[in-house]
């Protein structure tokens, strides 16, 4: 356990280190031009990884005691002694990824905490590290219990997340190319720009951690384009350089409209629905956003054509 601790300080200081590096590499490539680095990004980001740090050292989760059910009535005990099983944790571990970080961008009680890691206006390695301080109290990590109960054990589980998540931070980037062939296969920073980027077009799109296969299965693979820059940060930006604001302001606006709602019924939707849902559908979802385009859209083509 403490040497765990000291290899999880070790790669803390290497990923601050690494992200600074690139910070001032930024700052002196885009001194002079019309969208200097933004420094406040950074030390955004800096404060959410500090924060959740400490956090960490209460006894704050609401998927804990469902691991413990889940360990206790577990069908099997895994025991990682061959390549096989490592393989089939990797792979599972990857199919849990998939559908943790789709419903943290499909349901709304989810994405309060990850707007959080969506929220800077600019990519950069620093982002990778902006992960909201409210992941461990809202039970997200429920969506890999499923390996617990096969009998994967819970700190298992949870080291080969934190691998997950190490091997993510190198794709926070706008300066590596596309990688050739391993577009088909991995995850990569060209994939990781369109899931950061809030063009309407690259939406909910490449939820993938290491891999890339499940998005390409499942229909959620969309390709970085030329013609289409990304544009990072939210659909409706945040400004602020406030931390409250920028941990909370999903939260605050989630509880607004949960007790504004009319009806019970209403509310549990503006929980369970995807962000920018509205009861008379006229609301900022991805699949609105789509369609209020279609129009202007249209008539481009049409002033081209």
């Amino acid at each position: 356990m403490e040497n765990l601790g000291k290899f999880t300080l070790y790669v803390t200081a290497f990923v601050i280190v690494v992200s600074m590096v690139e910070a001032v590499w930024l700052t002196r490539k885009y001194r002079n031009t019309a969208t200097p680095f933004a420094w406040h990004e950074v030390w955004l980001s800096i404060i959410d990884l500090i924060a959740r740090k400490l956090l960490a050292l209460l006894p704050l989760s609401l998927a804990a005691p469902v691991f413990a059910f889940a360990w206790d009535h577990r069908l099997f005990t895994v025991e990682l002694n061959s390549a096989l099983m490592v393989l089939a944790l990797f792979v599972g571990q990857e199919f849990c990824y998939y559908w943790y970080h789709r419903a943290s961008h499909r349901v709304r009680y989810f994405w309060a905490t990850h707007a959080v890691h969506h929220s800077p206006n600019q990519l950069t390695l620093s982002t990778a590290y902006r992960l909201g301080i409210t992941g461990k109290v809202s039970g997200a990590a429920v969506f890999f219990v499923p390996l617990v109960w096969l009998g994967v054990r819970p700190e298992v589980v949870l080291m080969t997340l934190s691998i997950n998540l190490l091997y993510q931070f190198w794709l926070h980037t706008t300066w590596i190319p596309k990688l050739g062939w391993l577009e088909y296969v991995f995850n990569t920073p060209s994939s990781h720009r369109v899931h950061h980027a809030s063009n309407v077009d690259y939406l909910d799109a490449n939820y993938g951690g290491v891999l890339i296969v499940f998005d390409r299965l499942f229909g959620t693979y969309v390709e970085e384009r030329a013609d289409e820059p990304c544009r990072y940060g939210l659909v409706t930006p945040t400004t602020s350089r406030n931390p409250f604001v920028v941990e909370f302001e999903h939260w605050a606006t989630l509880v607004r409209d949960v007790v504004k709602a009319k009806s019970v019924w209403i509310a549990i939707n503006h929980v369970i629905q995807p962000p920018g849902w509205l009861p008379d559908g006229g609301g900022e979802t991805t699949e609105e956003l789509r369609r209020k385009s279609k129009p202007a859209t249209r008539e481009c083509e049409a002033v081209n054509g």
